[in-house]
């Protein structure tokens, strides 16, 4: 289908009836949306995260099974209580509370991704009764028959060739007649079994399908305009951004750009397609749109900030003049599947950047690691810090660009700084409590004056 537009909208997007309704008259603007990813219900995913915990009560596993029944239930109301909407949520509720009782939950990944799967199965089944009542012709389609991925449950890998292949047999043969309402965040593996893409993988969910289908664009709606020179929490300054380059775009991304899900952008990169990130409460007010070239390419594009990072050095004598060191250091890491942002380096150390993840047992370093660690060099970590990201173009070749950031940055205490990795990117380390002014006073002295 040539012009195919595939939209995903967030959980925000999709949270209650009068939400829902915003999106299909979305849809009913624009007849070339054919495929529609849906991500669950606001707040549901975390409910669904709450079951699997060890800690959770049966009384504490009830009351949440009755919340989130709750949440669906107030949107079925609206529908109008369509009997075979009513018969078919019942029937995922049951087999989400067969699945949260499993004494087998707690200890098995496989279960706890089919248990994060059920808010976006209950969301698209709605959202596909809410277009059909605005005399759409719209299907509820399980995503799983499509998107094929590994058995790495909680953070699976797409399998490329066998979604395209899916997508072109189940999908394609009818989008010129159908609007399709699936499922984001969720595949299945080659045994049928479901698996996730991680937390945010909804945006990565549709631009796989957006790829496997060569749609020319992807939406992505969500409750902001667009993407903004800075987060707007941090200053009333920040600005919506009209157009981004991929790359300026990956690198917001990936330093803490909360917009979009840092995987998204590269299977839209490998096809070309673009992408329009927009707000599904004003669609009317525009949002940023991304493509592989823009004109415009400015030295400073956007602020980004991430938050919870970890500085680990890595201190040895060994290390002077002595060649494979650091493949040891990285070696370490990378068998226990630790990933490494900004790293420097000296003489006799390494210094490195670790995000800090929810599930770590000592800031992203558990005690495994830091016992290998130290038994060749001597290792500190240190806490409480945020990278801050400034995004632009050819930073590392336009005069006076390091000498306006030191002297912006002059009254802060910086802790680590990196640039020349990459020519849209000047990041540092400072302390999370003064992460925020950093911010606000670099897109001062950036933006303000522009």
């Amino acid at each position: 289908m040539k012009n195919l537009i595939v939209a995903k909208f967030g959980g925000t997007s999709v949270a209650d009836f009068d939400a829902m309704s915003r999106c299909a008259e979305i849809i009913i603007n624009e007849p070339k949306i054919r495929v529609v990813c849906v991500s669950a219900q606001s707040g549901v995913t975390n409910k669904l995260v709450r079951l699997t915990q060890a800690d959770v009560t049966f009384a504490e596993r009830d009351n949440i099974l009755a919340e989130i029944r709750a949440i669906e239930y107030a949107i079925v109301e609206r529908l109008g209580n369509p009997e075979w909407v009513r018969l078919a949520l019942e029937n995922l509720l049951a087999e989400l509370k067969d699945v949260a009782h499993s004494d087998s939950l707690v200890g098995s990944m496989r279960l706890k991704d089919q248990i994060q799967s059920f808010g976006e199965q209950m969301s698209s089944l709605l959202f596909a009764e809410v277009l059909r009542q605005q005399k759409i012709h719209a299907v509820n389609f399980d995503i799983r028959q499509v998107l094929k991925t590994d058995a790495n449950y909680g953070k699976a890998e797409p399998n490329i060739e066998l979604t395209k292949l899916q997508a072109e047999k189940l999908i394609a043969p009818e989008l010129e007649g159908t609007v399709f309402v699936t499922q984001g965040f969720i595949g299945s593996d080659e045994q049928g079994h479901t698996t996730t893409l991680g937390r945010g993988g909804s945006d990565y969910s549709a631009a796989l399908i957006a790829e496997a289908l060569e749609a020319d664009t992807l939406q992505i709606w969500t409750d902001v305009t667009g993407i903004y020179t800075t987060d707007p929490r941090l200053t009333k300054a920040a600005r919506p951004i009209a157009e981004l380059s991929f790359d300026e775009a990956a690198e917001m991304a990936t330093f803490g750009a909360k917009i979009l899900h840092p995987a998204t952008l590269i299977p839209a990169m490998r096809r070309s397609i673009g992408v329009f990130v927009g707000s599904s409460r004003a669609p009317k007010e525009g949002g940023t749109w991304i493509y592989k070239k823009v004109d415009n390419k400015p030295p400073y594009r956007a602020i980004a900030l991430r938050k919870d990072q970890v500085l680990v050095t890595v201190k040895s004598p060994n290390m002077l003049l002595a060649s494979g060191f650091l493949a040891k250091v990285f070696g370490i890491l990378a068998a226990y599947k630790i990933s490494v942002d900004l790293v420097t380096t000296s003489e006799i150390s390494v210094a490195l950047t670790i995000d800090n993840p929810a599930n770590s047992t000592h800031s992203g370093l558990n005690k495994a690691v830091l016992q290998e660690l130290s038994e060749f060099s001597e290792v500190t970590v240190e806490e409480n810090l945020s990278l801050v990201a400034v995004i632009g173009n050819h930073l590392q070749a336009k005069s006076g660009v390091g000498g306006r950031l030191f002297s912006a940055l002059e009254n802060f205490n910086l802790r680590m700084i990196c640039q020349g990795a990459s020519a849209h990117n000047f990041c540092f380390l400072t302390q999370s409590e003064d992460a925020p002014k950093v911010v606000e006073h670099l897109h001062e002295q950036l933006f303000d004056s522009i």
